[in-house]
Parts: C-alpha cells; sequence; structure tokens
C-alpha cells in the first residue's frame, strides 16, 4: 500500500494528472484478463486484443 500511496504522491508532486486514466485503464484490463482466465468469456476477451 505504501507503494501506491507514493505513486500519488508523485504525481502530485510533478504534476502528471494525465497518467492517472492510463493507469486505471490498465488495471481495469487486466483485472478483466485475471478474472475471465479459463471461463468461457476467455475467447470474446483476447480478440479485443
Amino acid at each position: 500500500m505504501e507503494f501506491i500511496r507514493e505513486f500519488f504522491l508523485f504525481l502530485k508532486e510533478r504534476k502528471k494528472w494525465w497518467l492517472i486514466p492510463l493507469i486505471l485503464i490498465f488495471v481495469i484490463f487486466g483485472g478483466l484478463i485475471f478474472l475471465t482466465n479459463g471461463s468461457a468469456l476467455a475467447p470474446f476477451i483476447y480478440s479485443l486484443f
């Protein structure tokens, strides 16, 4: 958890707020791939990439 806190402090200090949407998209796609791994939805998710 400290990594996340330090990362947000870095974004605040360096004024890199534009990175937040990019990171959120990566986290959502990563969670989607992780949760659908081995399910019937997996072929459809992988076809998006």
